[in-house]
């Protein structure tokens, strides 16, 4: 079994690596500007993400959800505030639907108060596919901060 480490800034509060792979900020440190060596995109107004690298996000009719990332949908449950799939990973959360404790094939575990994601347990003894980097990154660096902050 792998063991990836998602690293935070001294505050807590921005992921900052997942594993290896750095996520840079822009100038304010408000936003991801880089995950790894790809480039992420912004809307014209800089509020919504509009592509990872390659991977284009769509949003739902009124663009506030993510309906797609690259050639995966994304499935949200009965009331629309948690994502359930994206793509071909399965997205489970915890009895009290407050804390994602899988994702895909990757198991998650939180530090000691369970507020935050601190590592991620993969299957192979090797670390994430890139598949598996950008599943983990907009889960816990992009829709995870965004849903606790509401």
């Amino acid at each position: 079994m792998g063991v990836v480490e998602l690293a935070y800034d001294r505050v807590g509060s921005r992921l900052v690596a997942i594993g290896p792979v750095d996520i840079a900020y822009d100038r304010l440190g408000s936003r991801p500007a880089r995950l790894g060596d790809l480039e992420l995109e912004y809307d014209r107004l800089g509020s919504r993400l509009s592509a990872v690298g390659d991977s284009v996000l769509d949003y739902d009719r009124l663009g506030s959800r993510v309906a797609s990332v690259g050639g995966w949908a994304v499935d949200y449950d009965v009331a629309g505030t948690r994502a359930r799939r994206l793509g071909p990973y399965d997205i489970d959360y915890d009895r009290l639907g407050s804390r994602v404790k899988r994702v895909g094939p990757l198991e998650v575990e939180y530090d000691r108060v369970g507020t935050r994601a601190k590592r991620v347990l993969t299957a192979g003894a090797g670390g994430l596919s890139a598949d598996e980097l950008l599943a983990v990154f907009l889960v816990f660096g992009v829709w995870e901060p965004r849903r606790n902050a509401e």
